[in-house]
């Protein structure tokens, strides 16, 4: 057998591998935003996905460590979301107004917190949470750049700043409208007025 053949047979027996695994957590967020972590056993996630248990440990080893990639992939999509809202906006303080809007409030986000809440008593799986950060600041700074210097805004400071800033705060406030039962509302002008406190990202 060929080298090449090799390959394509090796990459075809992973395609529905990966299938199976996109859908353990395409099911398993859904069952988690509606449920939390503990409302939910593996065979309820394994059913909703048309796959076994046993699949659910293969791909991800416990429900714990499902439910922190779930919660990841979640907060991505959020901030995804949060970057197509905000890039059209006229002015810094615009941009900083859709991006809340957007975030706060979100399930994702909820899930995410839940995520770094467990992840405290499962320090294995840190790295995950630590490669999302990553990502996170990484793509925050990179839409607000090209964003502000599309719109030629002023640079009031580094966008690593401004995106390391934006998700520190939403986390916090998140935290708090879950353990308060804050209005999602009062939520999006609390975080607002903390981002307008500071120097950036405003027009000049």
């Amino acid at each position: 057998m060929s080298k090449a053949a090799t390959v394509v047979e090796l990459r075809a027996e992973r395609e529905p591998g990966k299938r199976t695994r996109s859908r353990l957590l395409d099911a398993a967020v859904e069952l988690f935003k509606a449920k939390g972590v503990s409302g939910v056993s593996v065979a309820e996630i394994a059913a909703a996905a048309g796959a076994f248990p046993s699949q659910v440990t293969y791909y991800f080893r416990t429900k714990e460590a499902l439910f922190v990639e779930a919660a990841c992939r979640e907060v991505l999509y959020v901030a995804r979301q949060a970057e197509l809202a905000a890039a059209g906006a006229p002015t810094g303080r615009d941009y900083n107004r859709r991006l809340v809007e957007t975030v706060i409030g979100s399930p994702g986000l909820a899930l995410f917190v839940e995520a770094l809440s467990l992840t405290r008593r499962r320090q294995d799986l840190s790295p995950l949470i630590e490669r999302t950060f990553e990502r996170l600041h990484a793509e925050g700074d990179r839409a607000y750049g090209e964003t502000r210097h599309r719109r030629g805004w002023s640079e009031a400071e580094s966008a690593a700043t401004v995106a390391r800033r934006f998700w520190t705060l939403a986390l916090g406030v998140t935290l708090r409208e879950g353990a308060t039962e804050a209005a999602v509302a009062e939520a999006v002008l609390e975080m607002t007025a903390l981002l307008h406190h500071d120097p950036a990202p405003k027009d000049r």
